[in-house]
């Protein structure tokens, strides 16, 4: 699993011209699955973003989580953060999850997330998107295998 999160004053997300989903202060989560990703990867993946303190406190400090700020969420699915880009100039996707199984994984991480976030808004899993956003910072944090722990595999 990989989350791409990013820190914005605003994002939204357009789909065929029409407004899909549209925040405030949060964070713009693109979301890519691969096959090997299970719910329990999922969990890891969500606590751990819903715990990053990448708000400033008052004395300009990063220590604050999207909870002590009151911030939304934006979530897009988004499989091309599996491009393989080792040979020639066309990535590839063999990595990126299959869709029943990345469409599901989504689903579970936006049904989670609406229980802990009052403001979640997402794109449409497989639709060609169109995202704005206002990067706060600019403020960028990947969220791949490397958060697992040591002794553990996803």
């Amino acid at each position: 699993m990989r989350l791409l999160i990013q820190r914005v004053l605003d994002a939204s997300v357009e789909i065929d011209g029409r407004t899909a989903g549209r925040i405030g202060k949060g964070f713009l989560v693109l979301i890519g699955c691969c096959n090997t990703d299970t719910i329990q990867t999922a969990d890891l993946y969500l606590r751990k973003m819903l715990s990053l303190r990448i708000f400033e406190d008052e004395n300009g400090k990063t220590n604050l989580s999207l909870k002590d700020v009151g911030g939304q969420l934006l979530l897009v699915s988004q499989f091309t953060l599996y491009a393989d880009c080792r040979k020639g100039n066309r990535p590839g996707f063999t990595d990126a999850g299959d869709p029943a199984h990345a469409r599901m994984l989504y689903e579970y991480i936006v049904a989670q997330c609406r229980k802990s976030v009052p403001i979640v808004e997402t794109g449409e899993f497989g639709a060609d998107m169109k995202v704005r956003l206002t990067n706060d910072g600019p403020f960028t944090i990947l969220l791949d295998e490397h958060i697992l722990p040591a002794n553990r595999k996803s």
